[in-house]
């Protein structure tokens, strides 16, 4: 009878979210409260809104309620690619792309057609790259502060890939993965295809709350830990020296695999060195060129111990066989020749100069960034609903997204984030005093 009488909850509820009988931004009652007008246990009425947030009709806030959400917004709004639709100004997703750029990919290509390998390429290539191309990684990575011999180093096919490899190798279905309470939507996608457990530990603007994740870790079996330690996305962060050397002992104490993603650590200046080069024998280092160089560029590099590599090796097998050499080669002659340092020191002027429009349009908002990062995390005031503002800016042709791509916990933060990466500084401008705009009457 409670079965049926939970089901007939969430059925009527649905119904009446789907017909517009509720609407968007409506709280509905407390757990407390529905229970005893429905004359359910707690547990029943909680497992109703439980149901309903599954099926993307409410969100529930910490301090706030639980509220019916705008289910006009396109699904998978932040986390599936959209298609380009003409005049949107896409502030969603990040393609930085600096003008020039495709001329060198035509230098490069001439060069490669004219040079005594060519032939080379159009093989099979070992699975984890040739030697010679994965000691160039290792040489770059010397430069990020990471120091490692080139059998350490696996070429992948972007850093998504070298996310989904070091995963599905070194992890298994239930495995318990700790990771910031807001965090890279790519990583959510891969844990919940490989049916990993997430926790969440809770952030602040300056970093991950380490002493929640030590007790994460007494009541729970964690695995491993995925940490963004410089230029966090969606945060910004570059974590300091002292707390990295801490979630390093946290980690050996409870014997964690740490995956580090260093997507866009390209972007700060002089940063502390990378968690694997504190905590060799347990961090597995993934970054690429897609952010640095090119998106359409899918390289990418993992950095491993060397008791690991095989492990990696045979799910690179197991994915792609190889990354193409046509493309490995192009990645490879631009870290050996200088390309790669330059446009990585041309992208953090850039991003500056996008921050610094930020400060001129939107200096009287609350914003949490990064002054050398790609994007803004806006958090909205008590009064705003993050979805109607995302709807609200839909219909001003800006895309952005809201924080639940992002989130690991059902505890989503109202807040929205804006990506500067992915047109031009004209175009930018535009966008932005939308947000402005929008933002601006909830105030």
């Amino acid at each position: 009878m409670a079965h049926s009488r939970y089901k007939s909850l969430v059925d009527s509820f649905a119904a009446d979210i789907r017909a517009g009988r509720l609407l968007p931004g409506t709280r509905l009652l407390t757990h407390r409260q529905l229970a005893a007008s429905e004359g359910l246990a707690l547990v029943t009425a909680s497992r109703v809104y439980s149901e309903l947030e599954a099926m993307g009709l409410v969100s529930g806030e910490t301090g706030r309620g639980t509220f019916v959400r705008e289910t006009s917004l396109p699904h998978g709004l932040g986390v599936h690619q959209p298609s380009v639709v003409a005049g949107m100004i896409d502030l969603n997703f990040n393609y930085p792309a600096l003008p020039g750029q495709a001329e060198l990919l035509r230098t490069a290509l001439r060069q490669l057609a004219l040079s005594g390998d060519l032939e080379a390429h159009l093989r099979y290539q070992p699975h984890a790259g040739r030697l010679q191309d994965r000691a160039s990684v290792a040489r770059h990575l010397h430069t990020r502060g990471l120091h490692v011999e080139a059998e350490q180093v696996l070429i992948v096919s972007g850093a998504q890939h070298g996310l989904a490899v070091s995963m599905m190798a070194l992890l298994q279905p239930g495995d318990v993965i700790a990771a910031d309470a807001l965090t890279y939507p790519g990583f959510k996608v891969l844990a919940e295809t490989l049916h990993l457990e997430v926790v969440a530990i809770p952030v602040s603007d300056s970093g991950p709350d380490l002493a929640a994740l030590d007790k994460l870790c007494r009541s729970r079996s964690v695995r491993a830990v995925y940490s963004m330690p410089t230029l966090h996305n969606p945060l910004g962060w570059v974590m300091a020296l002292e707390q990295r050397e801490q979630l390093v002992a946290i980690a050996r104490q409870h014997d964690l695999l740490i995956i580090e993603d260093a997507a866009y650590a390209f972007l700060a200046e002089a940063p502390p060195p990378p968690l694997a080069e504190l905590a060799p024998e347990r961090t597995v280092y993934v970054c690429g060129l897609s952010k640095s160089i090119a998106t359409g560029l899918r390289v990418g590099f993992v950095a491993a111990p060397l008791a690991k590599v095989a492990a990696l090796e045979r799910t690179i097998r197991a994915t792609t066989w190889n990354t193409p050499g046509v493309m490995t080669a192009i990645a490879t002659g631009w870290l050996d020749d200088g390309t790669v340092h330059l446009l990585e020191a041309q992208k953090r002027a850039d991003a500056q100069a996008r921050q610094a429009l930020v400060d001129e349009l939107l200096g009287g908002l609350h914003i949490i960034r990064h002054p050398s990062s790609y994007f803004v995390w806006l958090p909205l005031s008590e009064e705003a609903r993050a979805d109607q503002i995302v709807m609200a800016l839909l219909h001003e042709q800006v895309s952005v997204s809201t924080a639940e791509p992002f989130a690991t916990s059902v505890h989503v933060p109202h807040a929205i984030r804006l990506a500067l990466g992915s047109v031009d500084m004209v175009t930018l401008r535009h966008g932005l005093l939308k947000v402005k705009k929008v933002v601006g009457a909830w105030l």
